[in-house]
């Protein structure tokens, strides 16, 4: 068995069973947490509303802290978004979606792809250079921190070299960037990336709790 063959196969087949079970055991550790029961009159009884408007809120940055904030919220807008396009655009990753859920939809063109992966890259790599030359956020990260930048960044270095044919033979590249795909999806229900999950239940946790004692966000 080639390393090709065992990252597509049994690697591949693990990862996303970890990733599975892992991401349902913390959303259920989560949400079947015991609340305490709140006695006090509710200012709103439409708490959903709440929830929806803090999600929607908190996207957008505050205008008193947006040119502060601007660069930090720029690269990280830019690599999110660059991630999703990846991620859900190239017709290749679709068809394994589609292998796995049933799923499908268009992709875009592929050259639209790579460049929104080049710009992914390098908003990954100025996000890590602004986390080490900021004091403050160089003080509060953590390993979690740089082993989660390195896992998410890996599979579109190694997939862009796979495009590229660059780097060695194909089979090999995309043997490795599989690889590190497997990585990313065992990693994400134990680490900081698991928030792609929690933030909105987050936000929207916060938000229904504001509604309820009348208080603004």
């Amino acid at each position: 068995m080639n390393l090709l063959t065992l990252a597509r196969g049994p690697i591949l087949q693990w990862a996303l069973v970890i990733f599975v079970v892992g991401t349902v055991w913390r959303l259920a550790g989560i949400l079947l947490l015991r609340r305490k029961p709140d006695y006090t009159k509710p200012r709103s009884t439409h708490t959903w509303r709440g929830a929806a408007n803090l999600i929607v809120k908190r996207t957008v940055p505050k205008r008193e802290f947006a040119a502060q904030t601007a660069f930090g919220n720029t690269i990280g807008y830019v690599f999110h978004i660059g991630l999703a396009v990846v991620v859900f655009g190239f017709v290749p990753h679709i068809l394994f979606i589609k292998s796995l859920t049933g799923l499908s939809w268009p992709g875009l063109p592929s050259g639209i792809v790579y460049v929104v992966g080049a710009l992914t890259v390098a908003a990954l790599v100025a996000a890590l250079v602004r986390r080490i030359s900021n004091p403050v956020m160089r003080l509060i990260s953590n390993a979690d921190d740089y082993f989660s930048w390195a896992v998410t960044i890996a599979p579109v270095i190694t997939g862009l070299m796979a495009a590229a044919h660059w780097g060695g033979p194909y089979p090999t590249i995309l043997a490795i960037h599989v690889l590190s795909v497997c990585l990313l999806l065992a990693w994400l229900p134990f680490g900081k990336l698991m928030h792609a999950f929690l933030v909105f239940i987050a936000r929207g946790t916060t938000g229904a709790l504001f509604a309820r004692k009348g208080a603004s966000t």
